[in-house]
């Protein structure tokens, strides 16, 4: 790479916006809805007019100006260093060991981290996958549909297999079991047996009845259950994958490589599905990987479908790319999804860039 491609390779400054964006679909879970987006939006300006993008999600709109604040203060930390992706998260880290790197002021990070990582593949002109040493592939992906009832649930299964998913994932945990099996047998009826199902729990269960219930799951052909009990009972989720038949899924809610290390430790699940913005951004995902790798654990992603593609393209046991669109709406080019599968093109970067005029209708 010649000098002319990194002259001036330095953070100018960070500008961070938060927007609520709308949502085809509320996510409805068995212990909440999320009826609209909280983004906070993320701009690191390199002083060669590079700009590099990424955003983070709150889950909450309780949330998003507190994270949008810290994204700007941790921002600022940067500001003047020559961009390199892996020596922020390591001064980042050292200004946070007082306080620890959890909760937002880790999805603050990881966001800083993925705007620097996008910024770094702009500057070498090469999409993040291809920078990271991975080709330009099609990345087999679910559709992630919520506790959608029967008519939502059906027409959402029908669509998604007309458009080529090949797998679907549905939220349950309905007061009554016979409601969770009525819902599966239903959604199974009108998908048929080619497309694999997945259930999501979100942490709603007791062990005991966790236990009862995925005994229940059995007949219907389910291909993981996803969180059957709270995330941080490693124990717990230990014992439900030594007595059910069926694969246990966890990850989304692992803050860090140091809590799927312990979670993998503890034999709580067959399969992993970190969240890029919880496990450290780009930085952190890596890490993950390679963990996975040496582990044989099969590694799917969760959510921020946009950059997750770039690195499940270099992730040696990549499993599924989660479809769950929570920024189309702002987004100036939408990830592309044909038969099953997004499909990243050679755009520079991660692909993430804004609407401007969407941005500023949605503004929070």
């Amino acid at each position: 790479m010649n000098k002319e491609k990194t002259a001036g390779c330095v953070v100018e400054r960070v500008v961070a916006r938060a927007v609520m964006v709308p949502l085809e679909y509320p996510v409805k879970t068995s212990v909440g809805t999320v009826a609209a987006s909280p983004l906070v939006l993320i701009d690191l300006h390199l002083s060669n007019g590079i700009v590099g993008h990424s955003y983070v999600f709150t889950y909450t709109p309780l949330a998003l100006e507190s994270t949008r604040v810290l994204v700007d203060a941790l921002g600022a930390v940067l500001c003047g260093q020559e961009l390199a992706p892996f020596e922020f998260d390591q001064m980042l880290a050292r200004r946070l060991r007082l306080i620890g790197r959890s909760g937002i002021a880790m999805m603050a990070c990881a966001g800083l981290d993925m705007a620097a990582w996008d910024a770094l593949a702009k500057v070498r002109e090469l999409p993040l996958a291809s920078l990271l040493g991975g080709a330009l592939k099609p990345i087999p992906a679910y559709d992630s549909h919520s506790m959608d009832g029967e008519t939502i649930g059906l027409l959402r299964a029908e669509r998604a297999a007309d458009e080529g998913f090949k797998a679907i994932k549905i939220k349950i945990g309905y007061a009554d079991l016979r409601d969770d099996c009525h819902m599966i047998e239903t959604i199974r009826n009108r998908i048929g047996s080619g497309v694999e199902l997945m259930v999501d729990y979100n942490q709603s269960l007791s062990v005991p009845e966790a236990l009862r219930r995925i005994r229940a799951l059995q007949p219907y052909g389910v291909s993981w259950v996803e969180e059957p009990t709270l995330q941080e009972n490693y124990a717990g989720h230990a014992r439900i994958r030594e007595q059910a038949i069926l694969p246990i899924q966890m990850g989304e809610n692992w803050c860090g490589i140091e809590e799927m290390q312990r979670a993998l430790d503890a034999g709580a699940c067959d399969l992993a599905m970190p969240d890029v913005m919880k496990i450290g951004g780009v930085t952190g995902w890596l890490k993950a990987a390679a963990l996975a790798e040496i582990r044989g654990i099969p590694m799917s992603s969760h959510i921020f479908q946009e950059i997750s593609a770039h690195l499940l393209a270099v992730t040696p046991t990549a499993h599924w790319l989660e479809r769950m669109d929570l920024a189309g709406p702002i987004l100036a080019r939408p990830l592309v999804f044909r038969d099953g599968a997004a499909w990243i093109d050679e755009t520079p970067g991660t692909g993430v860039s804004w609407d401007e005029e969407a941005v500023a209708r949605l503004k929070a």
